[in-house]
């Protein structure tokens, strides 16, 4: 506003100076020729058409944004009312949604959330909430693309076929064959605890693949084999013996089994079947005195190269105080011939 009254008072004042100025201008026709007096009022008059634009151009400009704060603060005003018109609103249906709910009527709560507040998401876990599985799926697919949440759901219903397909697509491939097998589809469902078992195995999970095999898929003797792979290759190899020998509930095959393995047993790889004795020799009191030999065998082999590993005897002599004082005197001992 300010700046509009400036632009206004400067624009008179120029139009009085520039009457004054032709006045002046008129003036000197009595001392100079017409022609000369002609050439200045025109310079003076393209100036002057020049300058008024510019004082045209900035009112217009001065005008249009009063105009446009004017609009702009009535604009705030209404959005402000506007939107706490909105908010109301909003309020309001979200306490029509939860009275729905607290009267168990979740389908109307749902219609709410979904259709006057527009949040598909809550709608949908409205009526999952509500035990209406179906129409939850259905939202969850067709309004919010979750194939997984749907699924879920299906499973809920005992839509059982529905979940499949789109757990297949999914790639949940676990999940697909426990569902074959709630159909009695046992065929398919190995089929895809199959692709399981390969896929832990190629990454190295043979404990995983194996408790597939064994506990889904009914096949113990495969899961030991899967066992024994990641033993002999290396792949988590203490867990996969632990594994294998729990696996083995027999005390007379357990033996048997401890014993070839160990004869079968890198020179390399013994430390760790050392640490897996250590498991097996409190499992039974007929077991211990093979697996005590085994033991020293691998005592007697790694400790010149790992003189730490004398400690391992007392595992395998828990109540034998003579052993403890043993490895103490050879600890002692060997430190001292360090010292000299």
């Amino acid at each position: 506003m300010n700046s509009q009254k400036f632009i206004n008072k400067f624009s008179a004042a120029f139009f009085i100076l520039v009457i004054i100025k032709i006045i002046a201008i008129l003036a000197q026709l009595f001392h100079k020729s017409f022609w000369n007096v002609v050439g200045t009022l025109v310079i003076f008059i393209i100036v002057a058409f020049i300058i008024f634009i510019v004082i045209t151009r900035l009112e217009d400009k001065e005008k249009e944004k009063n105009a446009n704060g004017r609009r702009g603060a009535a604009a705030g005003g209404n959005f402000y009312v506007e939107s706490s018109l909105f908010d109301k609103i909003r309020n309001k249906y979200e306490e029509l949604a939860k009275s729905y709910i607290r009267e168990n009527n979740y389908q109307k709560a749902a219609k709410v959330y979904i259709n006057l507040l527009r949040d598909h998401y809550r709608g949908a876990k409205t009526l999952e909430e509500g035990g209406l599985y179906n129409e939850a799926a259905v939202i969850y697919l067709k309004k919010l693309n979750n194939k997984s949440e749907a699924a879920h759901c299906y499973e809920n219903a005992k839509q059982y076929r529905k979940a499949i397909e789109l757990y297949k697509e999914l790639e949940h491939k676990e999940k697909v064959g426990d569902l074959y097998r709630k159909i009695n589809d046992p065929k398919n469902a190995n089929i895809y605890y199959q692709m399981v078992v390969d896929d832990y195995i190629n990454n190295n999970q043979m404990v995983k693949g194996s408790l597939i095999c064994r506990k889904k898929m009914d096949m113990p003797e495969q899961a030991q084999k899967i066992l024994l792979k990641g033993w002999e290759e290396g792949k988590d190899a203490f867990n996969c013996l632990n594994n294998y020998f729990a696996n083995i509930f027999d005390a007379k095959n357990l033996e048997h089994k401890i014993q070839e393995l160990y004869q079968k047993t890198p020179s390399d790889k013994k430390i760790i079947y050392l640490e897996a004795m250590k498991y097996e020799f409190k499992k039974d009191p007929l077991l211990q005195d093979i697996i005590r030999n085994i033991a020293y065998e691998i005592i007697a082999e790694k400790v010149v190269t790992h003189s730490e590993i004398v400690n391992e005897l007392k595992h395998f002599n828990p109540d034998d105080e003579v052993i403890l004082k043993d490895i103490s005197r050879y600890k002692t001992g060997r430190n001292k011939m360090f010292m000299n």
